[in-house]
C-alpha cells in the first residue's frame, strides 16, 4: 500500500460523523451563540468529506489508467482544499483586525451556502478569487491549479496535445490518448501534496485559528452585540 492509499484509508476511518451544537456551546457559550463560528465548523467538516471523496475517486481512476479523469478530480480537490485554507485565513483576519466580524459571518454563509444555479439565496464566491488568496500562503498553488485546469478545459492541452501528435517526416497527424504518459508518474505526488497541505490546515491551522477566534469573540462580545444586524 503506497503513501496516498494508506492516507486515504486513514482519512476514511477519521471522517467526522456529526457536530453537536451543544458540544460547541460547552466549549464557549459566548463564542458559539454566533452562527458564523458554527457555520465555520460545519464547513471544515464537509470539506473533509468532499476532499476524501474526490481524492479517493481520483486515486481509483489513476489505478485504472484513466489519467484525464483522475487529473480533473484532483483539480476539484485543490479547489476544495483552498476553501479550508481561505476559511482559516478569514478567521485570522478577524483576530488581527483586518476583517470585520460581521463581514466574516457573511463570508461563512457564502462559503457554506453559496450556489451558482440559484438553489440558495447566496451567490458562491468565485473559486479563483479564493485560490489567489491561498496562493499568498502557499506560493505555487495557483500555478499548480492552472496546470490542472488545462486537463479540464478543451484548450490546447485538453484536446490537441492530449490526443494527437505529429509525424513531421511523413506530414501526418496521429491520434491517440496520451494522458497516462504525460501525467501518470506525477499524479500521486500531486495528490500527496494536496493531502499533506489539508492535514496541516485541518489539524493545526484550523484548530489554532478557531481557538484564537473563540477568545477574540469572548473579549469583544459586547461590541459585537451592539453592532450586529439580524442574521
Amino acid at each position: 500500500m503506497n503513501v496516498v492509499e494508506q492516507a486515504l484509508s486513514n482519512w476514511k476511518n477519521s471522517l467526522p460523523q456529526e457536530v453537536p451544537l451543544a458540544g460547541l456551546i460547552s466549549i464557549s457559550s459566548i463564542a458559539y451563540k454566533w452562527k458564523a463560528l458554527y457555520r465555520a465548523r460545519i464547513l471544515r467538516e464537509v470539506v473533509f468529506w468532499r476532499l476524501h471523496d474526490l481524492l479517493e475517486q481520483s486515486f481509483l481512476l489513476h489505478q485504472q489508467g484513466h489519467a484525464l479523469g483522475a487529473r480533473i478530480l484532483l483539480r476539484s480537490g485543490f479547489e476544495t482544499l483552498a476553501t479550508l485554507i481561505y476559511l482559516n485565513q478569514l478567521k485570522a483576519n478577524v483576530v488581527d483586525g483586518t476583517l470585520n466580524f460581521h463581514t466574516f459571518g457573511e463570508k461563512t454563509s457564502l462559503l457554506l451556502l453559496g450556489s451558482r444555479n440559484d438553489t440558495t439565496k447566496h451567490k458562491s464566491i468565485n473559486i479563483v478569487t479564493v485560490l489567489e488568496k491561498c496562493d499568498k500562503r502557499y506560493p505555487g498553488l495557483m500555478a499548480l491549479y492552472a496546470d490542472l485546469c488545462e486537463a479540464a478545459h478543451p484548450s490546447y492541452e485538453g484536446t490537441c496535445f492530449g490526443y494527437s501528435s505529429i509525424d513531421f517526416d511523413n506530414h501526418i497527424t496521429v491520434f491517440r490518448n496520451k494522458w497516462v504518459e504525460m501525467y501518470a508518474d506525477k499524479h500521486l505526488s500531486a495528490m500527496q501534496l494536496c493531502m499533506e497541505t489539508f492535514e496541516h490546515e485541518y489539524n493545526k491551522v484550523s484548530v489554532s485559528e478557531t481557538r484564537r477566534l473563540e477568545k477574540w469573540i469572548e473579549d469583544h462580545d459586547a461590541e459585537l452585540e451592539a453592532t450586529k444586524s439580524a442574521e
